[in-house]
This record gives C-alpha cells, sequence and structure tokens, in this order.
C-alpha cells in the first residue's frame, strides 16, 4: 500500500496544488451570492413585467 504512514503526505499548508482558486471559501461564497443576485434581480424583473 502507498501512503498512510505517519509523516507521509505533503507539508501543512503546502499549497502546490492550489492552481487558480476556483474552490476556495471565498470563491464559493461569492458566486452564491451573485446567484442569489440574479435570483432577485429576476423575480424584481418578473413582477414588474406582471405590473406593466
Amino acid at each position: 500500500m502507498h501512503g498512510g504512514a505517519k509523516g507521509s503526505g505533503a507539508p501543512k499548508g503546502n499549497s502546490n496544488a492550489l492552481k487558480h482558486g476556483l474552490y476556495t471559501r471565498e470563491a464559493i461564497a461569492e458566486r452564491r451570492a451573485l446567484g442569489q443576485l440574479l435570483r432577485e434581480m429576476r423575480e424584481g424583473l418578473r413582477s414588474f413585467e406582471e405590473e406593466a
């Protein structure tokens, strides 16, 4: 078997795998906030069109 031994693996704080930040907490939170904003805007447009 490979790995699993004490002390094996990448060192703590290793950022070698971080290439673009697409899956960082901040990026995920930003996408969620943007999605929520878009949903609210679409709903607002729908209600605006119904009034007209």
